[in-house]
């Protein structure tokens, strides 16, 4: 990704029958993109890192999906341009994916503002998650969502810090009923880095 890449416009996008001719072949490409872009938490949870292309094929695929057109479409590049990091922040979809539907509804219960208990910790030095403020992922029971779009805004120093590859990258949360955190691989880093201008 280059630094002009950092909002998707209809102009980047492939017509209905263009896309439908390549739809299997940027698909493929698109799943090789997000192995390194992946990270499992704990035993429900995984972040999975956006990038213009990531959301540029999620537009793309929701237009051929559901054949909206320009109304559509619109609504769409509203939706994922957020997501689409802006040169000195990664930006995820934090998931929680629990396929009981008890044992969903038990755990999503417990972990009330787990929003805001996201964090990268780069040598040590923690970086908490900003959520989007679309709409409150935290009911007022206390139940937190299945699915967060969040960001991690660096600074100068932190996006340097970052791309050393013997910097040690955690993420994580410290929720209180999910405390879990991994180190981010060498493969995971590099894909990351290159979010960054």
């Amino acid at each position: 990704m280059t630094i002009e890449n950092r909002k998707i416009e209809s102009s980047d996008l492939l017509e209905y029958s263009a896309y439908a001719k390549e739809r299997r072949s940027i698909r493929k490409e698109v799943v090789q993109m997000k192995k390194n872009r992946r990270v499992e938490l704990g035993p429900h949870s995984t972040f999975y890192f956006e990038n213009f292309f990531t959301m540029k094929a999620q537009i793309q695929e929701m237009l051929y999906i559901e054949k909206g057109g320009d109304e559509q479409l619109k609504d769409e590049l509203e939706a994922y341009n957020p997501l689409v990091p802006q040169g000195s922040e990664l930006v995820a979809t934090f998931m929680f994916e629990i396929d009981n539907p008890n044992t969903r509804k038990k755990v999503l219960s417990s972990l009330g503002n787990v929003e805001n208990k996201l964090f990268i910790s780069i040598n040590g030095t923690k970086l908490y998650a900003t959520p989007e403020e679309d709409v409150d992922r935290t009911d007022n029971s206390g139940k937190t969502s299945s699915v967060h779009f969040i960001h991690f805004k660096f600074s100068d120093k932190q996006v340097e810090e970052f791309k050393n590859l013997s910097s040690r990258i955690e993420i994580g949360t410290d929720h209180d009923n999910y405390l879990h955190s991994t180190v981010l691989s060498k493969e995971v880093k590099e894909a990351l880095a290159k979010d960054f201008k």
